[in-house]
């Protein structure tokens, strides 16, 4: 019986989801550039679509021309289907520098019929292990779906087809680390990491598969930009009354919050007692949404 009930929840979250997707992207051409792996980045269909492949020879990314201080990024992917082992696709957010701050989603590869692993992580003055792990509730490789990163100065929230799967809370005022000043691009990548991505390692890539490709579409950046001077849009009144500078989760966002870390998460860090010997981090004995 529960499991009808949590399917019928599920249902409903996505249909609500697709309901409230947004669709205002921009072109490719526009926003990003391509960095690294040569052809290997190819942007495609007049700039809707981007696509990144990985060989035994070099991966490939790109990053937005624009950096940011807090706003709503969205980005649809569809993932390497079939044998991804030993991948690692990424959509985040970064500072530079040895202090640098950074909001990861990456996307681990596993063998044919197994699942992806989606892995999140909080950099804040360059200290990161903050990982969760999930796994998802439908195939990533058949389909685009909508993954977000929505950063504002009390929270950072994660969510895939508009669903929250993780919040980290800005609790500075506690002497925890957030990241509240520190522009930040975003970053895209496929790369080989089958030294720890599938299994610990243990399974590796099968280069016989290759050439890996993953396709990004309907980036969308709706945030404050801060241009190379640092002027912040938002402060200069380009940017107002956006539903994103004060979202937190309401009641139905909090119940679909726990169905999800109930069903879904695979790690958490909070609950890793052997990893932290002298104690969990602070943010683990505080209020999680």
């Amino acid at each position: 019986m529960g499991s009808i009930v949590a399917t019928k929840m599920l249902r409903l979250f996505v249909v609500m989801a697709f309901l409230l997707a947004s669709s205002s992207a921009g072109s490719f051409y526009d926003d990003v550039t391509i960095t690294w792996g040569g052809p290997r980045g190819q942007i495609l269909n007049g700039g809707q679509v981007l696509s990144l492949s990985l060989d035994n020879s070099s991966g490939s990314g790109f990053e937005s021309k624009n950096q940011y201080l807090y706003g709503r990024i969205d980005m649809q992917l569809k993932l390497i289907p079939g044998n991804s082992a030993g991948t690692v696709t990424t959509f985040y957010l970064s500072s530079q520098g040895a202090g640098h701050d950074e909001i990861d989603f990456e996307f681990l590869g596993n063998s044919s019929g197994q699942p992806y692993t989606v892995h999140t992580n909080v950099f804040a003055q360059g200290v990161g292990n903050r990982e969760q792990q999930f796994r998802l509730w439908f195939d990533p490789s058949a389909a685009f779906h909508t993954y977000t990163i929505l950063w504002n100065s009390q929270r950072i929230i994660f969510l895939v087809d508009n669903i929250p799967i993780r919040v980290f809370n800005n609790n500075v005022a506690n002497g925890v680390g957030f990241p509240t000043s520190q522009p930040m691009r975003m970053y895209s990548s496929l790369w080989n990491a089958d030294d720890w991505a599938t299994q610990g390692g243990r399974v590796k890539t099968d280069w016989t598969q290759a050439p890996f490709t993953a396709f990004y579409r309907n980036y969308n950046a709706n945030a404050c930009v801060v241009d190379a001077s640092g002027i912040n849009s938002c402060n200069t009144g380009a940017v107002t009354n956006q539903l994103w500078q004060t979202q937190g989760l309401d009641a139905a966002g909090r119940n679909r919050i726990r169905w999800v870390q109930q069903n879904y998460m695979i790690y958490n860090y909070c609950t890793d007692y052997p990893r932290f010997p002298q104690g969990l981090p602070k943010e683990c004995g505080l209020p999680r949404f």
